[in-house]
Parts: structure tokens; C-alpha cells; sequence
């Protein structure tokens, strides 16, 4: 909505306004693009020109609402996933990706799906396994395993001794 308002107070009518992106109906010039690149990184916005960062962060966009979809196969091929979507090469996709982002798709998504899980515990309405099965994990040990890789603790030491231990998704 804040995107939105920026673009239409700046005499822009948004076509679309996604996370992520936006998309007019005429160009705007160097002047307005300047005011609204500005207004918008006031408000926290960051501001990609670049095709490759754009890229990457559609990929990441589509990882986070695959996960927060809640449904996830459970023989789920993040690959296979990225290259039909993309319809590019997986490799070419995750050697870009962890050359801009530091870290491989793979750790991106996993990290994700443990935030993901954190959320879930919090709220205290799905079992563990519910929870396994709703991200794609093969069993709750799967889950447990790769949760504890990650954050250094189980699944249920997490639900015994609530914390906010969360991040947003943003620093995930």
C-alpha cells in the first residue's frame, strides 16, 4: 500500500504493485524516478535497477511464498522448482544466487523453512509432524535434524522454552 501511495502521490497510476515490483503504465522520468527512488528508500525501501538483483530477488520471493503457502510436496525439488519457473539452469541460477547473496539457494530455503517452523511453534496449533509434513520434511526427525543444524536447538526444546528467537524474513 505504502509503494502504492508513494507512486501515486509522485502522478503515477501502479498497473501492479507486488512484493518486489511494480509495474506502470508510462515511464517516468529521470526527475520522478529520482523523488520516488529517494521517498521510497525514506521509507526502508531498497531500490534494484540491476537485472541480476532483480533476479535474485524474485527467487527469493518465490522461495518465501512457496514456504508460506504451507504447501509443500513432500518429495519437493527445490532445483526442479527454480529451473521450471525460471525456466533457466538450476546451476547457473544458485551460482549467481551465492555469488550476490553469500549463501546457495539451498541454505536460503532451509533457513526460510526453519523460520517458518519457529512461527508455527509459536503459535502451538500443529504438532510436530503436522508441521514436518506441511514443509515438505520427510519425518519429524528429518525436520528436527536440519532445526537443530540450524538454530543449535530442537523442535521441542523451542516449544518448552518459548523465546522470541525469531527473525524477520528479511534478516533470515
Amino acid at each position: 500500500m505504502v509503494v502504492n501511495q508513494e507512486f501515486e502521490k509522485a502522478g503515477f497510476k501502479p498497473s501492479s504493485v507486488k512484493m518486489g515490483e511494480v509495474e506502470l503504465t508510462e515511464k517516468p522520468s529521470s526527475a520522478q524516478l529520482e523523488k520516488i527512488t529517494t521517498r521510497l528508500q525514506e521509507l526502508g525501501f531498497e531500490i534494484l535497477d540491476d537485472q541480476k538483483q532483480k533476479l535474485i530477488e524474485r527467487i527469493k520471493t518465490l522461495l518465501i511464498d512457496k514456504i508460506q503457502s504451507g504447501e509443500m510436496e513432500e518429495h519437493f525439488i527445490l532445483s526442479d522448482f527454480i529451473g521450471r519457473i525460471f525456466n533457466k539452469d538450476y546451476s547457473q541460477l544458485s551460482r549467481l544466487f551465492s555469488e550476490v547473496e553469500g549463501v546457495t539457494i539451498e541454505q536460503f530455503f532451509i533457513h526460510q523453512k526453519i523460520e517458518k517452523v519457529k512461527e508455527l511453534i509459536a503459535y502451538n496449533e500443529l504438532t510436530l509432524s503436522e508441521i514436518a509434513w506441511k514443509l515438505g520434511y520427510s519425518s519429524v526427525a528429518h525436520l528436527s535434524s536440519q532445526f537443530k543444524k540450524v538454530t543449535g536447538f530442537t523442535p521441542s526444546q523451542i516449544k518448552k522454552h518459548p523465546t522470541n528467537n525469531r527473525k524477520s524474513l528479511d534478516n533470515v
